[in-house]
C-alpha cells in the first residue's frame, strides 16, 4: 500500500507534461481553422499560468508568440474590411491581421467564387473571415445564402428552439462560403421603431426574451464552427441616437442593470465573444471617452464586478472605429485603435485597410514607450488564437 502514492505520483507527473489537446472537433491541419468557441474557463480558454492548467500550456503559449515578429501580434489584433480578394490578400500577406471583415461594399465574388481560399492561404495562422450577418435589414449575404426575417419578426414568429434550427442551416451556408465569425447575434434590448439604428435588430425588449433567443442562435452557430459576437455592451437598445451619426448616451450605468446588461450577463460564458460599442454611459465612461475605448468599460466587462456577471476571458472587440461619427468625429482612427487596445480590447475592427501601416507604425511606438504593454499584446493574441482555433493547447 505504501507504492501506491508513489505510482500515482508518477501517473500525475507524466500527464502533466504532455499538451492539451483541445477539442479535436475544432482543430484542423489546413490554414483555415474555425472558431473553437470555447467557454472561458475551459482548457482551450484558460490563461497561461492559470490555475489548474498543464504545466506545458505555457510553453505552447509561447511557441505560438514565437511566430510573430512584435509588429505581426499587433496586426494580429486587427479586423479590417476589404473590398475584394485582392485588397483582401494584400493586407493579409503584407501585414498578417489577424481578421478580415466582408461587408455590404465587398465584392461577393470573394465568398461566392471561393476567392476567400487565395486569402487564407497567405496567413501564417488562420484568418478570422468575419461578416455581421443579422438577418432582417442587416444582411451582407442574402443573395447568395437568402433573405431571413429581421430579429423582432423571428421572436415573435419562431420558437427559440425552431430558431436554433434555422440558425443550423444559415450557419452551414456561412461557413461554406468561408466566414468563420459572425459579428451576431445582437443582444440589445429595445422597445424603438423597428426603423431606428437597433429597432427590428433586436429580439425584443423583455431581456429574457432577448437572451433565450441569442442563446439559440450561439449554440447553433457553434455547432457548425462559426463564431460569434454578442453586441453592443454595455447596451445600445435604449441610447440616445445613432453611432454610425453621431455621440450617443445611454441611460446611467444602474439604469441598465435589470435591462440593458441583462442578456451580457446570462451570456457571458456562452463561448461568443463580446462587442463593445460607441456608447456614453453616465456613471461608468469618463466625459468624451466612448465605451469602446474606456478602461472602465473593459474593466466592467472583464472583470464582471459592478454588473454581476463571470469574469469575461473571451475576446473583446470594438465596434467598427473608422466609419461611425461616434468616434471619427473624435480622434483619427490610429488614435482610436491605440486607445483602443490600450483600454483592454482584444481586437480593433474598421472598415477599410488603408490605413493598416500607419496603425502598426503608431502601435509599435505605443509598445516601445509603454503605453501599450507588450504582456497585454501577448495576452490578446493568445485570446484571439483560442477564439479562432489557432492555439487548442
Amino acid at each position: 500500500m505504501r507504492k501506491t502514492p508513489l505510482v500515482l505520483l508518477a501517473i500525475l507527473a507524466a500527464v502533466a507534461t504532455s499538451c492539451s489537446s483541445g477539442d479535436t472537433t475544432t482543430a484542423t491541419t489546413t490554414s483555415q481553422a474555425q472558431p473553437t468557441g470555447a467557454s472561458p474557463g475551459s482548457a482551450s480558454g484558460s490563461e497561461p499560468g492559470a490555475p489548474g492548467t498543464a504545466s506545458a500550456k505555457p510553453d505552447c503559449a509561447a511557441d505560438y508568440l514565437a511566430r510573430f515578429t512584435q509588429r505581426e501580434k499587433l496586426a494580429q489584433l486587427l479586423t479590417v474590411g476589404v473590398t475584394g480578394a485582392a485588397d483582401a490578400t494584400n493586407v493579409v500577406r503584407t501585414e498578417q491581421v489577424g481578421g478580415i471583415f466582408v461587408g455590404g461594399w465587398t465584392e461577393q465574388a470573394l465568398l461566392a467564387d471561393g476567392q476567400i481560399g487565395q486569402v487564407t492561404a497567405a496567413a501564417k495562422v488562420p484568418l478570422m473571415v468575419t461578416i455581421d450577418e443579422e438577418g432582417g435589414r442587416v444582411s451582407r449575404v442574402k443573395d447568395l445564402i437568402g433573405a431571413v426575417p429581421s430579429a423582432r419578426v423571428t421572436a415573435q414568429t419562431m420558437t427559440p428552439e425552431q430558431f436554433h434550427d434555422a440558425t443550423l442551416t444559415r450557419g452551414k451556408a456561412l461557413k461554406d462560403l468561408g466566414v468563420t465569425v459572425d459579428f451576431a447575434p445582437d443582444v440589445d434590448v429595445s422597445s424603438q421603431p423597428d426603423d431606428s439604428v437597433i429597432g427590428d435588430r433586436s429580439f425584443s425588449d423583455d431581456p429574457a426574451v432577448v437572451t433565450r433567443y441569442a442563446d439559440a442562435y450561439i449554440r447553433a452557430m457553434r455547432e457548425v464552427g462559426v463564431g460569434t459576437v454578442i453586441k453592443h455592451f454595455p447596451g445600445h437598445g435604449s441610447g440616445s441616437g445613432d453611432s454610425h451619426t453621431g455621440a450617443v448616451r445611454t441611460p446611467p450605468l444602474d439604469q441598465l442593470q435589470t435591462v440593458d446588461l441583462a442578456p451580457f450577463r446570462a451570456l457571458i460564458n456562452s463561448g461568443s465573444g463580446v462587442m463593445v460599442g460607441h456608447l456614453d454611459v453616465p456613471g461608468l465612461t469618463t466625459p468624451g471617452i466612448p465605451a469602446s475605448i474606456s478602461p472602465e468599460v473593459m474593466s466592467l466587462l472583464r472583470n464582471g464586478t459592478g454588473y454581476g456577471a463571470a469574469p469575461f476571458q473571451g475576446v473583446i472587440f470594438t465596434d467598427d472605429l473608422g466609419g461611425m461619427a461616434a468616434i471619427t468625429s473624435r480622434m483619427s482612427i490610429e488614435e482610436a485603435v491605440e486607445a483602443a487596445l490600450v483600454a483592454g480590447a482584444d481586437n480593433a475592427l474598421w472598415i477599410t485597410t488603408d490605413a493598416v501601416p500607419q496603425v502598426l507604425d503608431r502601435l509599435e511606438e505605443a509598445v516601445s514607450s509603454g503605453r501599450l504593454p507588450a504582456a497585454r499584446v501577448d495576452a490578446s493574441v493568445l485570446r484571439v488564437a483560442r477564439y479562432k482555433g489557432a492555439l487548442t493547447c
